[in-house]
């Protein structure tokens, strides 16, 4: 294990969280609020760069293990950091509860604990908005895009933290293909920005939900969520850019070189919005008699569609109170997620089409023993360890659920808000049923169910094996 490299990096994080934390400071300035808890946190996260960044490196070599070791360890670390604002300004005085905000923003799982989010000032919004943002296209390849990094080290830390069951680069070089990304997060995030404003949305509010949006994270600067503006414009553009931001942004990227062939016949994409309008149309249905006609209920359908599919958690209604079919569909989708190569959360639409295609073959296979097992994608062959993978990563992804929910079925709630709540915390989505629906909160959960809860968040966003390896003894042998 290479940990002079390993707190490199760290050192290099918590650099990075220091300068971020520049946008709550001058936020401050503007509404003529104390920075005095930003500073702070600042100047903490400073000297940790600094004593990080001190040991002499023998060899800058990264491989797997370390890869693995340093995206977990730095997500971790974020958060013990980033919280801290929270804590020293007084406006959540439990660590713990503060903790768990502020790994829903960076795993951009949206769940709070607040009760009332206007009561927070105009600073501390901008944390958890900014936190939804760098985390929804990955710290580390935020500092790649940024830092020189060599190629190898790049690929090593880009597997363990960019989502989904295969790492693609755009371009021949990771740092290009980090910087390609992060210009094409940034340029959606700058067009809603402007569309929100268009539709009446104040600036600061825009700002706060396009980077929310942006990162699929969903936390909102007001308890009513997307729903206190009560705007179609506003319901429409936010629930399209949800969809946008859950797309591959591989398939933007061939679109920008006019490869338009690729992009369009891409089969994960079509499964996505198929998946996305089949879900919209039948619940629209399901819950018209609610709303007074189709075309009213399709508006609502399409907002929490796209907004749990793309695992972003904002809310135009509450859907707590809908028919047992949306509610259900609406979990399935909870589950499937997003695409691969997106800022969503979930399995991934391109683990379900594994899945469900490795299965059929094997059935085939039954049938048939001398029949060649072969699962396709996008018209290319998916090879038998990524196949073998997804599946071991399914039954993980399972596994941890159920104990999860286990577990905090201690704390005496009933099933349905028990089991959501794991479900929409791994997942990354944020709001559940039952107590933690869409007008709820996560703060009636006890302080071990909450820091098991933060777990689940982590494991969601890392896609489980970063965290998981934390807790191996072999991870930490020299050789």
């Amino acid at each position: 294990m290479n940990y002079r490299m390993i707190s490199k990096i760290l050192g290099r994080v918590m650099g990075v969280e220091a300068a971020l934390m520049l946008g709550p400071v001058i936020t401050a300035a503007v509404y003529g609020e104390s920075a005095v808890s930003f500073l702070l946190t600042m100047a903490i996260a400073a000297v940790l760069a600094v004593l990080l960044t001190l040991p002499k490196l023998k060899h800058g070599d990264i491989y797997a293990r370390e890869g693995f070791v340093s995206v977990a360890l730095s997500w971790l670390l974020m958060s013990l950091v980033g919280a801290l604002p929270f804590v020293f300004s007084g406006e959540i005085p439990s660590y713990v509860d503060a903790f768990f905000e502020i790994v829903s923003g960076f795993t951009t799982t949206g769940a709070s604990i607040l009760v009332n989010v206007e009561e927070l000032s105009n600073a501390s919004l901008l944390w958890r908005s900014l936190s939804h943002w760098i985390g929804g296209m990955g710290v580390l390849v935020f500092i790649m895009a940024v830092l020189p990094l060599s190629e190898e080290r790049s690929m090593h830390i880009m597997r363990a933290e960019v989502p989904g069951p295969q790492v693609g680069k755009l371009v021949p070089r990771i740092r290009h293909s980090s910087a390609i990304t992060y210009l094409i997060y940034i340029a959606l995030t700058v067009i809603l920005i402007i569309l929100l404003c268009l539709g009446g949305m104040p600036f600061f509010d825009s700002i706060n939900h396009a980077m929310a949006t942006a990162g699929t994270g969903g936390f909102s600067v007001k308890a009513l969520s997307i729903g206190y503006y009560d705007s179609a414009y506003i319901d429409f553009v936010t629930a399209t850019f949800m969809l946008l931001f859950g797309v591959n942004f591989s398939i933007y990227f061939l679109l920008l070189m006019k490869k338009f062939r690729p992009a369009l016949m891409d089969s994960e994409l079509h499964l996505y919005l198929g998946f996305a309008a089949f879900g919209t149309v039948t619940i629209a249905l399901n819950i018209m008699d609610n709303y007074g006609g189709f075309w009213h209920a399709l508006r609502y359908s399409y907002f929490q569609v796209s907004s749990i599919m793309t695992t972003t958690g904002f809310a135009t209604a509450d859907f707590n109170h809908w028919p047992a079919y949306s509610k259900a569909m609406l979990i399935l989708l909870m589950f499937t997620g997003a695409s691969a190569g997106s800022t969503g959360g979930g399995l991934k639409v391109s683990r379900i089409v594994i899945l469900a295609r490795a299965a059929a073959e094997e059935v085939g296979k039954m049938l048939n023993p001398r029949r060649t097992v072969s699962v396709r994608m996008s018209g290319h062959s998916v090879d038998a360890t990524t196949i073998r993978c997804t599946l071991v990563f399914f039954a993980v992804y399972i596994a941890i659920t159920f104990i999860s929910t286990l577990i905090i079925s201690l704390d005496g709630f009933d099933l349905e808000t028990n089991f959501s709540a794991v479900s929409a915390c791994i997942s990354n989505i944020g709001p559940g049923i039952g107590l933690v629906g869409p007008m709820g909160n996560y703060e009636m959960f006890s302080d071990f169910s909450k820091l098991l809860l933060s777990f689940d968040m982590l494991v969601g966003r890392l896609e489980i094996y970063p965290m998981l390896i934390l807790f191996l003894p072999s991870t930490w042998r020299r050789n």
